[in-house]
C-alpha cells in the first residue's frame, strides 16, 4: 500500500501563526489604516520568519 499521508501540519502550524500575528498587529493599531494593514501584515509574517530561519540555518 502506498503513504497516503499529507503534510497538514505545516497548514496548521502557518495558521497559528497568522493567529498570532493578526492579535499582534490589532493590538497595536491605533488608527483606521492600522487595522487594514493589519491583515496584510499578519499574512506575510510568518513566511518571512520562515525565510529568515532558513536563511540562518544554511546561509
Amino acid at each position: 500500500m502506498a503513504n497516503k499521508s499529507s503534510g497538514a501540519g505545516g497548514g496548521a502550524v502557518y495558521g497559528i501563526g497568522f493567529v498570532g500575528a493578526a492579535v499582534f498587529y490589532f493590538q497595536q493599531a491605533d488608527t483606521f489604516w492600522s487595522f487594514v494593514l493589519a491583515i496584510p501584515k499578519s499574512l506575510i509574517w510568518p513566511g518571512i520568519v520562515v525565510f529568515e530561519l532558513l536563511k540562518g540555518f544554511y546561509g
